[in-house]
């Protein structure tokens, strides 16, 4: 008999039957453990948000592509940052040369953060920054900005990625080591916790873990695992689970394989509220498992690129028949270059189109009962399971992430996924197979080198006019601050808003914390 298994490797039986069902009561959505879903009603209450991920270039034409944006109706924005800025270099330094706005915009100070959202309300908006070892400082940026518009931050709603757990596993834009960054998580946390209760202070991220090479299974557990870990933390420092717990996201990874994917975001649901229940968790708003979806960029092939917007198709209905509440969906063109704007258009409309014309948000959790996703959420939660206690009998994910565990295991599933490629076992469709003969043609978006000339020049005004005293006297009380368990998001805040920058305040800590090797 022919063997199938998903990408997991879990086996696929030819056909299912009522005995394959696991035994589990009638769930109800919206009710613990929420396999079925956080909401009773899902998407007949309210769709999933709409976002597009953008930034590139300068805060100019960032804000240029978001206005274009908002006009074909994406309901929230979404943030890339330039590598200098996701590592705390301004744009002027040496190690930032030619990186400078290549895969996101460059934010050196709070004047880009206000050009960048120039005639954007940011009570009226909700933004996401795709942002981790210097999430702290751009959170600091957008208050400043929203406390400069007048805005209630009651009323500031959004998220930052501030997940740097995985970046130690899978992607490598850590700046300090795991304790100190830690301690900056924590004192987000907190402090959002009273001044800013609508922003969700960290998107605990599979999907640069599963972008790395990992697998369904893989993703939700190592991601979950460091969940685990934030929230640990938290209550170490005597926060409260069912305040934090509230504000907490995850970010996933929307690959092609329709049903496997489908039952991970089922499964991931079901564990997280375990997961929290066991921590103490009593408000069930805490045991939430709430989450961000992106298309799969690593799924994007070069060859035949308009095959992405039918992967993307997939990927959306993945997300949607999934549950997510918010979601990017990648441009055809993405592995190529940043998306040209027709193809974030396309991109857009693809979500548009599940949204209004496929009937997939019709009803709640549409495949509950089938046979075949019922045993597969099961088999995903069970294997799942099984990586989270080898993790927890390490010693939890900081432990596992400095024996090298995690990251092993990814590059294991990796390679296992290229060599089945490179066999024909795996087929890519116009990679190893029904290639064609193609001139490439597609539109290429392309960043100019120029760009770190003209941030450099902002950098050299910003600092010839702003008062140097207040700023040097602002970065001495982060680095008092540092070397003593003081919050440092006020005093971060105030550093920005006398126009520190990004890569003066990230060098402050650098002296205090070191650097992680």
């Amino acid at each position: 008999m022919k063997k199938i298994t998903t990408d997991s490797g879990i086996d696929i039986k030819e056909v299912y039957y009522p005995a394959d069902l696991p035994n589990t009561e009638q769930e109800k959505p919206g009710s613990f453990p929420y396999t079925r879903g956080v909401q009773p009603d899902m998407y007949r209450g309210k769709l999933w948000t709409m976002r597009q991920y953008a930034g590139f270039s300068t805060a100019e034409e960032s804000n240029k592509r978001y206005h274009y944006l908002l006009s074909q109706g994406v309901m929230g924005l979404s943030v890339a940052f330039d590598l200098p800025t996701q590592i705390g270099y301004d744009s002027d330094h040496a190690l930032a040369e030619g990186e400078v706005g290549k895969v996101g915009v460059a934010i050196d100070s709070l004047e880009d953060m206000e050009t960048l959202f120039k005639g954007i309300q940011l009570e009226q908006v909700s933004t996401s920054m795709t942002i981790n070892a210097t999430g702290f400082i751009l959170l600091a940026f957008y208050v400043a900005l929203a406390k400069k518009q007048g805005a209630d931050l009651k009323k500031i709603s959004g998220t930052i990625q501030n997940d740097i757990l995985k970046e130690y596993a899978a992607r490598g834009t850590y700046i300090y080591p795991p304790k100190p960054s830690m301690r900056i998580i924590t004192d987000i946390f907190e402090w959002c916790s009273k001044e800013l209760p609508k922003w969700n202070t960290i998107s605990i991220s599979g999907y640069h873990i599963r972008e790395a090479g990992s697998t369904a299974v893989q993703e939700i557990a190592f991601t979950l695992s460091n969940g685990k870990a934030y929230v640990k933390a938290a209550i170490d420092k005597g926060l409260d689970i069912n305040v934090f717990g509230k504000r907490l996201s995850f970010f996933f990874n929307a690959h092609n394989n329709l049903f496997e994917e489908i039952a991970k975001f089922r499964a991931a649901r079901k564990m997280w509220a375990t997961m929290m229940k066991e921590l103490g968790a009593t408000d069930e708003k805490a045991m939430m498992l709430r989450f961000h979806t992106q298309t799969g960029g690593a799924t994007l092939t070069a060859q035949q690129p308009l095959n992405n917007i039918c992967r993307v198709t997939i990927q959306t209905l993945a997300a949607v028949l999934g549950g997510t509440q918010s979601l990017h969906t990648n441009g055809y063109d993405e592995a190529l270059s940043l998306p040209t704007e027709e193809a974030a258009r396309i991109a857009l409309r693809t979500q548009q189109i599940v949204a209004f014309e496929s009937g997939a948000p019709d009803t709640v959790d549409p495949l509950a009962g089938s046979y075949f996703i019922e045993s597969l959420t099961k088999e995903v939660e069970d294997k799942a399971w099984q990586l989270v206690e080898k993790i927890d009998a390490m010693g939890g994910s900081v432990a596992a992430i400095e024996e090298g565990f995690m990251q092993d295991e990814i590059a294991r599933s990796a390679y296992e996924y290229q060599r089945n490629i490179e066999s024909g076992e795996k087929i890519i469709v116009g990679v190893n197979k029904f290639q064609v003969q193609e001139t490439n043609n597609t539109p290429v978006f392309k960043i100019d080198d120029s760009i770190r000339q003209v941030q450099s020049d902002k950098l050299k005004s910003l600092r010839s006019r702003r008062d140097q005293v207040k700023v040097d006297a602002c970065l001495q009380a982060i680095s008092q601050a540092a070397q003593t368990n003081e919050n440092l998001m006020p005093l971060v805040i105030e550093a920005v808003e006398n126009y520190a920058t990004l890569g003066e305040i990230s060098d402050t800590l650098r002296k205090v914390f070191g650097e992680y090797q």
